[in-house]
């Protein structure tokens, strides 16, 4: 599989810059209009979108370079120096130089269910998490494939991507919650007011008020479609990119079974962090067969690929 590694990195900072411009503006316009439809006036409404303009851009610069502390905090995830694993670090190393890229920071996660998965901004600033489960129970072949294809995500801008993403779809969904949790709380005060307002007002305000609730409604749910297709795309381009590193697929695709068939669950998990891992650590089970709200690709299908690619390499390695 051929990838112009180049073009995509460029279309990936290309697509965080204008994500971050979106979001700022859509954040801006939704927050408009919600606060119109409540307000009743274009005054209360231009108020509204200029707070929440000034504070996405603060949660876009907050992400940008806060994102990682607080990923890793969330995931109980602790660093690690080499002497406390020189095998691991001697992998990583390995993959850094075949990708051209520097030596991650490598932090454990302290969990015997395996996975592992990678985040920073940018190359320079890149992490690399693994559990200490996904280290016991896999080989050689098999932690190198997981390390390529988490390097594979930071040589490709998906961890910036990916982490802007994610703020996106939870500021959309905290701010629609909190518009539609106003409507219970303060519905009666509006009604009144709108009723004093007259006839041509009020419709005026029961349409806005009618498409503010149906944006509230239908956004939070396309921002997590979005979330999701971006992540299953990735996920198929990273495992390529992970082959083309360790030029061994067979590798990652036992870790990738192995990591799917384990049964035990990943506490340090949450449906914040979900899409990063290498393989959804919440609903292994969802991850075999494709669906619109599926974090990642059915693992079936990436170990097909996989396989599939196995004639243009070496058919056996040396455990």
């Amino acid at each position: 599989m051929a990838v112009d590694f180049h073009q995509l990195i460029d279309r990936n900072k290309r697509n965080s810059v204008i994500l971050m411009v979106v979001f700022v503006v859509l954040i801006a316009a939704a927050a408009g209009l919600i606060g119109q439809a409540i307000g009743g006036d274009w005054a209360h409404a231009i108020f509204i979108g200029a707070v929440a303009t000034v504070l996405s851009l603060i949660m876009v610069m907050a992400s940008y370079y806060g994102g990682t502390s607080a990923v890793l905090s969330m995931s109980r995830a602790r660093a690690i120096a080499k002497s406390d694993d020189p095998q691991l670090f001697n992998v990583v190393e390995e993959m850094s130089v075949s990708a051209g890229l520097p030596m991650p920071r490598i932090y454990v996660i302290d969990d015997s269910a395996p996975n592992a998965f990678a985040t920073g901004r940018d190359p320079a600033h890149g992490v690399l998490v693994i559990t200490t489960g996904l280290r016991s129970k896999l080989t050689r072949d098999e932690l190198q494939g997981v390390v390529a294809h988490e390097m594979s995500h930071i040589r490709n801008y998906d961890i910036r991507y990916m982490m802007l993403v994610a703020v996106m779809v939870g500021v959309i969904v905290m701010m629609c919650d909190l518009f539609l949790r106003s409507l219970w709380y303060g519905g009666r005060g509006r009604r009144r007011s709108s009723s004093r307002g007259g006839r041509g007002g009020g419709g005026a305000q029961a349409i806005l008020m009618l498409l503010a609730i149906v944006m509230a409604i239908i956004a939070p749910l396309l921002a997590k479609l979005i979330q999701m297709a971006v992540s299953r795309q990735r996920e198929y381009l990273a495992d390529a990119s992970a082959v083309q590193l360790t030029r061994y697929p067979l590798g990652l695709a036992g870790a990738l079974a192995k990591i799917a068939g384990d049964t035990e669950p990943l506490e340090a998990a949450n449906r914040g962090t979900q899409h990063m891992y290498i393989v959804n650590p919440l609903n292994k089970t969802a991850d075999w067969r494709s669906g619109l709200f599926a974090t990642h690709p059915p693992i079936e299908d990436r170990i097909a690929r996989l396989r599939a690619l196995a004639h243009e390499y070496p058919a056996s390695r040396a455990e």
